[in-house]
């Protein structure tokens, strides 16, 4: 082959030593280029680059990783990506990885339940990965204690797992408490809470959280009326609760189920916020556009994925005994037009706590 041809199908691939003689530099120089290290001059380096694309060579990621002990590969483990939330959290788990000079496997599972979790991370185990980050945020539908053997590192996203485990998760009952707050300081006397699905993790703790502050303001909490964070199911108890006059606060714990409601009490004729403050809870891009403008939580996903990434990563490149830890990313109330005072009381006061 001649200097500077592409390779030809069929014909040997381009070797280290190729490279190096194109280059005019040692093999050992092409391989400190080859694997990321910083120790050569910026002009030889530059001059390798160009001659491992003159020539179409490609390190051999193989070779590399039985050298090293690492693949640069990280698995995730995820029950669904319909939700805004898992797809958010992901998206900032491939960014980060890819800064990290990582690739990431994905492997969904197609429902919560610990035989389907223990069989994808068998999977990934036995696969060239380094780690592994676990997005699961159902209850496990089995009950099984959740445990799995040791081996590869893992960092849980939004799950209970128990002790044992790494996690990472936003603070989900701090959200729910700052849109509970919210309404009843502005002086409304109860708050009606949409949920999510009874096996959501997420949801469960934003249904404690949210009886916990009204049974602090000494408030009897209403019954939950549970959606699947559908703008569908949003909607169909929105027109539920928007038929009842003493409802004037619904918090939706998400931002397509307050869509949803929002839109059934437009139907209804109630004026929002002037009969009905609406909160939402996640903060899409979208919701300032919502008429009004969306009250919500803004979860901050984008920390949560950065951050699982890092930890797994610390995991991947510890020599020592493992250490686990729990951490929660804050939340934080953004307050648009969606919800204020409530209407004056049939006596013509304003209603108070």
């Amino acid at each position: 082959m001649a200097i500077g041809d592409k390779p030809v199908s069929g014909r040997p691939r381009p070797s280290m030593a190729d490279v190096a003689r194109h280059a005019g530099v040692a093999p050992q120089t092409v391989s400190r280029v080859s694997n990321g290290h910083t120790n050569v001059d910026p002009a030889t380096r530059q001059r390798v680059v160009e001659s491992m694309r003159a020539l179409g060579y490609r390190p051999n990621g193989a070779a590399r990783a039985l050298k090293s002990g690492r693949f640069n590969t990280i698995g995730v483990i995820t029950f669904t990506l319909r939700t805004f939330g898992n797809t958010r959290t992901l998206d900032a788990i491939a960014e980060e990885a890819a800064r990290a000079k990582y690739a990431v496997t994905l492997i969904p599972v197609p429902d919560p339940t610990m035989g389907r979790v223990s069989g994808a991370y068998d999977r990934l185990s036995e696969a060239a990965v380094d780690g592994v980050i676990l997005i699961f945020e159902a209850h496990l539908l089995d009950d099984a204690e959740f445990s799995l053997p040791p081996g590869v590192p893992m960092v849980v996203v939004d799950s209970d797992t128990g002790p044992g485990y790494t996690v990472v998760d936003t603070d989900q009952a701090q959200g729910a408490r700052q849109a509970t707050e919210h309404l009843l300081e502005l002086g409304h006397r109860q708050v009606w809470h949409i949920a999510g699905p009874p096996t959501s993790y997420s949801a469960a703790h934003r249904v404690e959280s949210w009886r916990s502050t009204l049974r602090q303001a000494g408030i009897a909490a209403p019954p939950v009326l549970y959606g699947d964070w559908t703008t569908r199911s949003g909607y169909r108890h929105g027109l539920t609760l928007g038929r009842r006059p003493e409802v004037t606060a619904i918090f939706a714990a998400n931002d397509h189920m307050a869509l949803g409601v929002m839109r059934a009490l437009h139907e209804l004729g109630r004026r929002i916020p002037d009969d009905v403050s609406v909160v939402g809870f996640d903060d899409m891009e979208e919701t300032h556009a919502f008429w009004p403008p969306l009250t919500t939580v803004r979860q901050d996903f984008a920390a949560v994925g950065r951050l699982s990434l890092h930890k797994l990563l610390s995991k991947i490149g510890r020599t020592g005994p493992d250490t686990v830890d729990r951490t929660l990313v804050p939340t934080r109330l953004v307050v648009r037009a969606s919800t204020s005072a409530p209407p004056p009381s049939p006596g013509g006061e304003a209603r108070r706590r």
